[in-house]
């Protein structure tokens, strides 16, 4: 077995032992989901926003990854599920599978599920927000990616980068640019899939095959995770901490993403004036959900982060967090 393997084994088994790894943040709770305002309605739509890019891998597939899994090159957007030892099925919370938006079960409302999609509960290791306004983005990387972090490296600030597996083998060179430059480097899942409708081992080999293009691409394991569509119980929670890794939500939502479809009628114009009423409102706290895949959204974000925010955090820096669990020489 590849050195870097049993190096990941041992990283996992270490973080998930040591709670100081995981911060304290709240206690269960739940905000409202019937505001009125589109600003403050942080419930993810049941719409597929931006999937991920249509391109060939180009990374090559590690040997030690081969000698693991037996497989010789990266899956498509349905990976298989390899079995990890370290993963305990009786530590798995029996919380009810259920689709995006589908959310009449009365067992999500309770604290036993907390279902952040379904009602904006959050556990006591989620980040949910920050002592400072602060950008994040999510699918990439993309070919624009850069572009939006020149954007920052002009304004002398890191961001944090939620990716996708699929992504990062297609696009590994902006990838380790991305991370060359001291921003932080988030898994998003393997392919945007909505985890709570998936089997656990399904999960798992979302969650695993990510890692694994991240550690393949860049040499290291992630810390932060961010599900698609914020689609997280406390079930996919419990196989998430078996990994080491803390959940990133948000507390506003830019919907970017609408722009792309004219018939939302969101133009850049509606997101600048949103932000800047949150700004007030929340008193330039928070943890603001952005998108780095399409160039109108990264445009977006480059005008965020240059006229509107004076200073921003990366994740770990909100929680005082640690930026990887394990980064390899």
């Amino acid at each position: 077995m590849n050195i870097l393997w049993i190096l990941f084994i041992a990283a996992v088994i270490c973080v998930t032992g040591d709670r100081q790894g995981f911060p304290r943040l709240s206690s269960k709770f739940s905000r409202s989901p019937s505001s009125k305002n589109h600003e403050t309605d942080i419930i993810p739509k049941p719409i597929n926003r931006l999937v991920p890019i249509k391109s060939n891998p180009i990374l090559p597939f590690p040997k030690w990854l081969t000698d693991f899994t037996g497989l010789k090159e990266w899956p498509g957007l349905d990976p298989p599920y390899i079995p990890l030892d370290f993963i305990d099925f009786n530590k798995i919370i029996d919380t009810p599978r259920h689709q995006q938006a589908q959310c009449s079960n009365p067992m999500l409302r309770t604290p036993t599920a907390c279902s952040f999609d379904c009602f904006n509960c959050v556990d006591f290791d989620d980040v949910y927000t920050c002592p400072k306004l602060s950008q994040t983005f999510d699918d990439g990387p993309s070919p624009y990616t850069l572009k939006l972090l020149d954007s920052f490296n002009a304004t002398n600030t890191k961001t944090t980068l939620f990716t996708l597996g699929i992504n990062i083998v297609r696009h590994p060179d902006v990838y380790r640019q991305s991370h060359a430059r001291g921003h932080i480097m988030g898994s998003h899942t393997w392919s945007h899939q909505f985890l709570p409708g998936l089997s656990n081992q399904q999960i798992i080999a979302q969650i695993q095959w990510s890692i694994w293009a991240m550690n393949a691409t860049a040499g290291h394991l992630p810390k932060w995770f961010r599900p698609p569509y914020g689609g997280i119980d406390n079930r996919v929670r419990s196989i998430l901490r078996q990994f080491g890794m803390q959940a990133v939500l948000w507390d506003f939502d830019t919907f970017d993403w609408k722009m792309l479809d004219s018939t939302n009628n969101r133009k850049e114009q509606d997101v600048y004036n949103d932000v800047k009423r949150f700004q007030v409102r929340n008193q330039a706290k928070g943890i603001m959900l952005e998108h780095d895949a399409i160039l109108k959204t990264v445009n977006v974000g480059i005008e965020i982060n240059k006229n509107i925010l004076k200073e921003q955090l990366t994740i770990p820096e909100c929680v005082g967090g640690i930026n990887y669990i394990k980064t390899f020489q």
